[in-house]
């Protein structure tokens, strides 16, 4: 190092020292401002401790001059802190690039560690860091095409036809009103995904009964009943022949039926939760037995598939009624105790809002959904695809769970609303005799026969301790499950790929804490679906010759399989 450089950096340093304190002020004040309008308004605003504030504000500077230093000896800071986004060749060969990375990195680490010294209550505490990721999620340099190399270079290449096929992207995203995950041009409800044979045996204005045709000789004499979320569109669990929840179950030998929700439009605005438990699930497991003739069916639902399930199954206890006798639980919330992320969007305020808003009346846009559950992971599922669309003109890639994923459906007001406060506001469900649906007080320890619960690891939208709960509040013999990965390739996982792996307790215990049963767990590898194929045959009754067509005399077949509400676009 020269004379001359030692000189700069010397000269530099109040300027440097100057700079990082307005934007120590400044991040305190953006900071101060995340916590406005949160669930009391009367609640005092956050702290930090005047030790820690020190010892973050030195750390900074220290961290910040270290760069200074190494920018000067012409070190590459973003060798030292590799960083997915900055990990492209451009951004090692670029001086600038390289110093606006790790400074943004430099930023960021200070800014989380800020969040995370806040003292406050915990709600509050969440809300900050959360809205702490957003901001720095968005203020990243590799999503504006003036600090991103690897799109500039992107540019050069093509002669600038990168940029214009990003400019298209992006045109047709503001058109289609969401931002493309996967080329969906590639995929067609019914075509190429969603294929598994079957008929529309019966349908109301809430959803379709589809029956799948037999893929055995024999089935089991109970048939099998599957509820999918409403919020998403039951395709999940038949993506492709390969990795196809319900052709494995039928392939089982299991008699396989699936509710397909209709996408509300304005004629369900004013459909309520009553409705969907009582005119769906009620209905669909009723017509379920009379198809088959079965007293009794076993029955799955998949994340508020399974909420609505076990409250249908409450009401028919209270009824005097048991028409299902074993229920399998997808990465469902029963006890909304433990919910993750999304309990710092629920408070009385925002639930009064949503009330007032579409209480009596009115639809919740499925975009708006959406969007919400894709900034929840915001690199992955957002800012992601924004580089790569419209900053590098790139097609996303052909894959099957992400255009699930960008086919969203609408929710009825009233129902939305009704789930908002009594699930995850006031936590009714898991209060025997609190909530009251189809004229009936829920007591969940009525709910009594053997369940299957499964829960996955990774999970950001039912936490893994969320999904555990149910053990402390169904009665009947219980078996738990955990998987590896998230909330959906944790239950996509079928065993013909042998990827993840499950997790059992040997024994038949169930502790309050989630991490006791975890501690006693054994590892298996591969999918989580053969132990539960075993079991669900186990109350799947004896075995009858496979029936030859659909339907019945008074259920006729009405339309191929996927029928078409599920076809219905948001």
């Amino acid at each position: 190092m020269t004379p001359e450089t030692s000189q700069s950096q010397t000269d530099a340093a109040p300027d440097l020292q100057k700079m990082f304190s307005e934007g120590w002020s400044q991040a305190l004040q953006a900071m101060q401002g995340l916590t406005q309008g949160t669930a009391d308004p009367g609640a005092a605003p956050f702290k930090l401790s005047p030790a820690r504030l020190m010892e973050l504000q030195q750390q900074y500077l220290h961290d910040a001059t270290e760069l200074w230093n190494e920018t000067m000896q012409g070190v590459s800071a973003a060798k030292k802190d590799r960083y997915r986004r900055f990990s492209a060749e451009a951004w090692g060969k670029n001086p600038l690039a390289t110093f606006t990375a790790a400074t943004y990195l430099l930023n960021a680490r200070t800014m989380t560690a800020l969040a995370e010294a806040i003292e406050g209550d915990e709600k509050t505490r969440a809300r900050v860091r959360f809205g702490v990721e957003q901001w720095l999620s968005a203020a990243a340099p590799s999503n504006f095409l003036a600090f991103n190399p690897d799109a500039q270079q992107k540019a050069i290449e093509t002669n600038g036809e990168s940029i214009a096929r990003g400019v298209a992207n992006l045109l047709q995203d503001f058109r289609q009103g969401h931002v493309s995950m996967t080329d969906e041009r590639v995929f067609e409800v019914g075509k190429n995904v969603a294929t598994t044979e079957g008929a529309v045996v019966f349908e109301n204005e809430l959803f379709q009964l589809i029956e799948y045709k037999p893929l055995t000789d024999k089935v089991y004499e109970r048939p099998f009943l599957l509820i999918p979320p409403c919020i998403n569109k039951f395709y999940i669990l038949d993506l492709q022949p390969d990795n196809s929840f319900i052709r494995y179950a039928t392939a089982q030998g299991h008699r396989t039926f699936v509710v397909s929700w209709r996408n509300p439009d304005a004629t369900l605005a004013k459909k309520t939760w009553d409705d969907y438990i009582d005119n769906a699930a009620i209905k669909a497991i009723a017509v379920t037995r009379e198809i088959t003739g079965a007293k009794q069916i076993n029955a799955l639902g998949f994340c508020v598939g399974g909420t609505i399930l076990c409250t249908a199954l409450a009401v028919l206890a209270a009824r005097g009624e048991k028409p299902v006798a074993s229920a399998t639980f997808l990465t469902t919330l029963l006890d909304f105790t433990d919910v993750g992320i999304l309990d710092i969007f629920i408070d009385e305020l925002m639930v009064k809002y949503r009330e007032f808003e579409m209480g009596e009346g009115g639809l919740l846009k499925g975009q708006d959904l959406a969007s919400t559950f894709s900034f929840l992971r915001p690199n992955e599922l957002v800012w992601n695809y924004v580089v790569g669309n419209y900053l590098k003109g790139e097609t996303p890639p052909a894959f099957d769970l992400l255009y699930w994923n960008s086919d969203s459906t609408n929710l009825p007001g009233p129902f939305y609303a009704w789930y908002l406060r009594n699930t995850y506001h006031e936590n009714k469900l898991v209060k025997p005799g609190q909530a009251e649906v189809a004229g009936q007080k829920i007591d969940l320890r009525r709910v009594d026969m053997p369940v299957y619960i499964y829960g996955s690891r990774e999970d950001h939208i039912v936490p893994i301790g969320g999904a555990y709960a149910s053990t402390q509040w169904l009665p009947g013999k219980k078996r738990f499950v955990m998987g590896a990965s998230g909330h959906i390739a944790g239950v996509i996982n079928p065993p013909a790929k042998n990827k993840r792996s499950h997790w059992i307790a040997d024994h038949n215990k169930f502790p309050p804490r989630v991490e006791d049963w975890i501690a006693s767990a054994k590892e298996y590898p591969g999918s989580w679906w053969t132990d539960w194929s075993t079991w669900l045959a186990g109350h799947a009754g004896a075995k009858i010759p496979a029936p030859k067509a659909y339907g019945n005399g008074k259920y006729k077949a009405i339309e191929p399989a996927p029928g078409r509400y599920v076809k219905a676009k948001a």
